[in-house]
């Protein structure tokens, strides 16, 4: 299966794309089928603009089924890629060739999502699946050499998100499942796991989930006269309850930071992704759903309540969403298997600066 890479200006934190074309014969939420879509609600204020070309080149990933999901490494040098075939497969990317490095068997079920850890924690990459089972792998000393380090059996449905911590909160990895709970795993000196969870986050099923920036909102206006930074652990999430909320980690355990949850989409919520901040008092969050719309909340100052509005309306099905590095460009994947980067202008409205032509 191959895919078409494009070289941008303002590259994403992750490569996005998913369509209706590309879901298997499984549901990521243990249904035989997506439901269909809902009667496309109003256009929204977004402004569309003509397509930017871009310079492209063809992977050839070597799966024998849908790839649901890519992602690159720290320093954009390899790239993972998961499939329905049930393997993840690394391959080595330069500007102007492609190398199929390994591929990664373990799971017995189609392979949704795949994360790389920051490489101050090594070579890690973490993988999720429609078994349920959560791997973390470990590359050894040649490339084409990988070993399952451990393996997560917390949840008893598809674990359908996965998403690594900043690395100023450790090496933890937080988990989202069709059980309706989210897990985070958090490595010990020791070697250990230790576990905390959140039952019950989306009692219907967790599509997604997202890290807030390590940094505490207004933290780099607000420093202490040491110039230490103070972090903060939180999470958002999103699930079939057509919902997004906010988690946060008050002495050892998860808490519900939003109230109520908040609730704009008439569908399930397919992915959720947490804009960086940078240190700066607004929070920000995009929400994408299948019911065609992007919503971006935001809280003006921590403990504030979060507002949300809708980015655009692409009636069809929003896949996946994510931030420039910066936090000032979104990337957006729909079911018409189009990319898209939106732009929040002066006056406050979000434009649409390219297009990714598939």
């Amino acid at each position: 299966m191959a895919w078409q890479v494009h070289t941008l200006r303002d590259p994403v934190v992750r490569t996005t794309g998913l369509s209706p074309q590309q879901v298997s014969r499984y549901s990521r939420l243990d249904s035989s089928r997506l439901p269909p879509p809902p009667t496309p609600i109003s256009r929204a204020q977004g402004r569309r603009r003509p397509a930017v070309s871009a310079a492209s080149s063809l992977i050839e990933t070597g799966h024998q089924d849908v790839v649901h999901d890519i992602t690159m490494d720290y320093y954009g040098k390899r790239m993972a890629t998961a499939s329905s075939d049930n393997t993840i497969k690394i391959i080595g990317v330069s500007s102007n060739s492609h190398q199929q490095l390994a591929t990664l068997s373990g799971h017995q079920g189609p392979v949704w999502q795949v994360a790389w850890a920051n490489p101050k924690y090594g070579s890690l990459l973490a993988s999720c699946s429609y078994d349920g089972r959560v791997i973390i792998w470990k590359e050894g000393s040649k490339p084409d050499e990988w070993a399952q380090a451990h393996t997560f059996i917390e949840h008893k449905s598809s674990v359908n998100s996965i998403a690594w911590a900043p690395h100023e909160l450790g090496l933890c990895l937080a988990c989202g499942s069709s059980d309706g709970n989210i897990s985070v795993f958090s490595a010990r000196s020791d070697g250990g796991w230790e576990t905390t969870r959140i039952d019950q986050a989306h009692p219907v099923g967790v599509t997604s989930v997202s890290w807030a920036p390590a940094m505490a909102p207004g933290a780099l206006i607000n420093s202490g006269p040491s110039g230490q930074f103070e972090y903060v652990q939180k999470l958002a999430s999103g699930g079939c309850d057509n919902t997004v909320k906010v988690w946060k980690l008050y002495n050892g355990s998860w808490r519900m930071d939003c109230f109520p949850a908040l609730h704009m989409h008439k569908d399930w919520v397919r992915d959720v992704s947490w804009a960086p901040n940078l240190g700066l008092p607004k929070s920000t969050i995009a929400s994408a759903s299948q019911d065609g719309t992007v919503v971006i909340w935001t809280a003006p100052k921590e403990g504030e309540q979060w507002e949300g509005k809708v980015l655009y309306d692409f009636q069809t099905p929003v896949w996946r969403l994510s931030w420039s590095l910066t936090g000032n460009v979104l990337a957006v994947a729909d079911g018409n298997n189009n990319v898209t980067l939106w732009k929040e202008a002066a006056d406050g409205e979000w434009q649409q600066v390219t297009t990714v032509e598939p």
